[in-house]
């Protein structure tokens, strides 16, 4: 583990993960973290942290950002105290009105509902990432089928607070980078102690465009939206198979009257 991003989501963490991949970064975000760690985390996060398993899990990978890393960082800096750590910020102003266009932008997903009830998958994905948010939240609000409920603006903001003060006070000076999408590559790439590529800054996720991205972008949401379409099939033939049989078996009591 080389680099953990514990700026929160809407902070600019998705032009980040470009930005780390770029560099040649070997980078978990929310995804990965859920498909090839998400029963590790949930197992933790019910029954405490260890650092031999953070170690396990993160020993061949270069950099995590996003829920449940941005979250649980100090336990992950814990695990890997030569890391270096990037907090990512905005005005809080932006940040809340960003977030909450997020929220609107994934309850608004009729699709990405769908796929969060019908398919095993996203079933798994929408219990990972409830377990993080509601034990760092301490709130009982989840993301369920009528969305993501998290609105109250100066719980938020003083959540954002916090959480920028922690990791200030935590990571040592020469270990942290507070950094916004406006500085560009050179503060990073300084920071990262590598060379600035020939390359615009990315920006990412303008807009709430999350999701349209991930599934054009990401192999783990293509996969799970190939799981969506073939549970959506399944569920059709079933209604049809069943739809059929009920109409047979209308006209066959119909054949008995006469």
């Amino acid at each position: 583990m080389k680099v953990i991003v514990a700026g929160l989501p809407k902070t600019g963490t998705k032009s980040m993960n470009t930005a780390l991949t770029l560099l040649r970064y070997e980078v978990y975000d929310w995804l990965e973290n859920f498909y090839y760690l998400g029963d590790d985390w949930v197992r933790q996060i019910r029954g405490g942290f260890k650092e031999e398993d953070m170690r396990r899990m993160y020993e061949n990978v270069d950099a995590v950002l996003d829920n449940p890393c941005c979250i649980y960082w100090e336990e992950i800096f814990d695990a890997f105290p030569d890391a270096k750590v990037i907090l990512t910020v905005r005005d809080e102003e932006s940040w809340y009105r960003s977030f909450t266009n997020q929220m609107d932008a994934v309850n608004n997903n009729i699709m990405l509902r769908l796929m969060l009830t019908i398919t095993l998958t996203g079933r798994r994905l929408r219990e990972f990432t409830n377990e993080s948010v509601q034990a760092y939240t301490n709130r009982k609000e989840t993301w369920s089928w009528e969305g993501v409920k998290l609105r109250n603006k100066e719980a938020l903001i003083k959540l954002l607070r916090r959480h920028e003060r922690l990791v200030k006070q935590v990571v040592p000076k020469n270990q942290l980078l507070v950094y916004q999408v406006k500085d560009g590559w050179k503060p990073l790439c300084d920071f990262l102690d590598v060379p600035v590529p020939d390359l615009p800054y990315p920006h990412k996720n303008k807009g709430g465009e999350l999701i349209k991205e991930l599934k054009k972008e990401n192999p783990i949401m293509g996969k799970l939206v190939k799981e969506f379409k073939i549970s959506l099939a399944f569920i059709c033939i079933v209604f049809a198979v069943g739809l059929y049989a009920a109409v047979q078996l209308l006209n066959y009591f119909e054949l008995i009257k006469f």
